[in-house]
């Protein structure tokens, strides 16, 4: 192995450090999943971030292996995919601010887990601006065109793994007070949540419009 090459295990950790980064800011997946996790339990709640990871792995590939255009063709369609994303937060802020305690506790099974993956994968696609944060930190830890399919592959597996470690501890850490929430707590979290998340979606569908 050249000296040039930090090995595997350094760009695992990178990848690791990158995934777990990026992850843990709260935002609007975040408090998705804090609220799926205390509504519907951890299964749920961790369906609901695996979808965000995959996303984030997705987005760290098109970075890691240089598909320059892919990459320019998602910005150029920054209106629509920003437009359809901010809209469907507004639709999971109202659905979310609407729904009673009642009705999470029915939404259980392999339909459920699903339908959560795929909500939050496609919230987080419809991001194409995060391509550009995984080529600032790329090109920050040094990371260029020279540096090979094999390490890209495992970088782009720590960022994942490191997404996904997030969203474990974040599930799991909620769905720990799941039994301590009452139905009147659970309404409450379920205004609260879902105000934020509506007004995430308001503001990327602002932003959107602004440019």
């Amino acid at each position: 192995m050249q000296t040039s090459d930090p090995g595997l295990i350094q760009w695992l950790s990178k990848g690791l450090l990158i995934g777990f980064s990026i992850a843990a800011p709260v935002g609007p997946i975040g408090v998705l999943c804090i609220r799926r996790s205390l509504a519907e339990g951890r299964q749920i709640g961790l369906a609901t971030g695996l979808g965000a990871a995959t996303a984030d792995a997705a987005y760290g590939c098109v970075a890691a292996f240089g598909l320059t255009a892919i990459s320019g063709a998602l910005v150029r369609q920054a209106f629509w995919l920003g437009l359809i994303g901010g809209g469907f937060l507004c639709y999971l802020g109202l659905r979310t601010l609407l729904s009673r305690p009642a009705q999470n506790a029915a939404r259980q099974g392999r339909s459920g887990l699903w339908g959560a993956y795929l909500s939050t994968l496609v919230l987080t696609m419809t991001n194409p601006m995060t391509i550009l944060s995984f080529v600032a930190v790329f090109a920050g830890i040094g990371f260029g065109t020279s540096a090979g399919y094999r390490n890209a592959g495992v970088l782009v597996a720590g960022v994942f793994a490191g997404s996904a470690l997030w969203w474990v501890l974040l599930s799991n850490g909620a769905a720990s007070f799941r039994t301590r929430v009452t139905d009147g707590w659970m309404r409450m979290v379920n205004r609260i949540s879902g105000l934020i998340i509506l007004g995430f979606g308001v503001y990327a569908l602002v932003t959107v419009f602004s440019k």
